[in-house]
């Protein structure tokens, strides 16, 4: 069944949990959208997963353009939803909706998503009323990463806690049809699923969120410069690949491949008449 955001808004109703994965590329997003995921997030993680930045600042609209609308060709039961890059909505209202509507229209996006809490409610409404899903995040949020100083553990104090609880309810009443909680307490985390009527998706923020996402390459030990503690490996993907790149460089050079299965025949009296 095709996932949706009114799917997704069942399913919490439901008590479903919901999954979702990044993908960057026509070929993965196949893989994972035939696995049964829900939900597809093209993340601007593509900034240092894939382009090799330090950071997800750098990415461009152009970027996610590209890359969204490569996975959405890959995509047909995953709801495919699509990071507003660093400083795409930022800047107004009017900026946020025309690169809202550039990710559905260009990148054939099903939804965006963006950083930040009460700050940003304007211009949830203002996405929303464009009839564009947004999906909202909060605790950390790597396009703020400069001002918390690095990766580090949001909601812990009173005032914080309070804060993000208070974010939840906002970005919901502004028209978000999910939110991303980054990096929060699990207690938190699965008090703020409980006061919402939307799902929460959680990434290092606990078993009590609606749903759960991760970075592919973490999950499957792909990326190698650094593992968060929330990650779990759920296979060694990258150390097979290792391998096999290893095992075709190996019989390059000793000639083992290409073997005769693997080429195409001539006749011998054709390669004769070339002499």
């Amino acid at each position: 069944m095709k996932n949706t955001v009114v799917t997704i808004r069942q399913a919490k109703e439901k008590g479903e949990k919901l999954t979702m994965l990044t993908a960057y590329d026509y070929s993965m997003a196949k893989l994972i959208d035939g696995a049964g995921i829900n939900m597809i997030l093209v993340g601007d993680s593509l900034g240092m997963v894939m382009l090799g930045y330090e950071d997800t600042i750098s990415v461009t609209m152009e970027d996610m353009i590209h890359h969204t609308r490569a996975v959405a060709r890959g995509t047909s039961n995953a709801l495919v939803v699509a990071d507003m890059p660093f400083l795409s909505y930022q800047t107004s209202v009017y900026d946020a909706v025309c690169n809202a509507g550039r990710l559905m229209k260009e990148g054939r996006a099903q939804a965006v998503k963006l950083e930040g809490g009460r700050e940003f409610a304007e211009h949830i409404r203002a996405i929303t009323n464009a009839s564009i899903p947004v999906v909202a995040h909060l605790g950390l949020t790597p396009q703020s990463l400069n001002a918390f100083g690095g990766f580090k553990v949001q909601g812990k104090s009173e005032e914080a806690a309070r804060k993000l609880v208070e974010d939840a309810k906002i970005v919901e009443e502004a028209g978000a049809v999910a939110v991303v909680l980054e990096c929060v307490p699990a207690k938190l985390a699965e008090l703020i699923s409980g006061q919402l009527h939307i799902p929460t998706i959680g990434i290092g923020a606990g078993a009590g969120c609606d749903g759960q996402v991760l970075v592919y390459q973490d999950m499957l030990a792909m990326f190698g410069d650094f593992k968060p503690k929330f990650v779990k490996q759920f296979a060694e993907i990258g150390a097979m690949m290792k391998e096999a790149f290893g095992k075709y460089i190996e019989e390059v050079r000793s000639g083992a491949f290409p073997a005769p299965e693997h080429t195409f025949k001539i006749d011998d009296d054709v390669i004769e008449k070339l002499y």
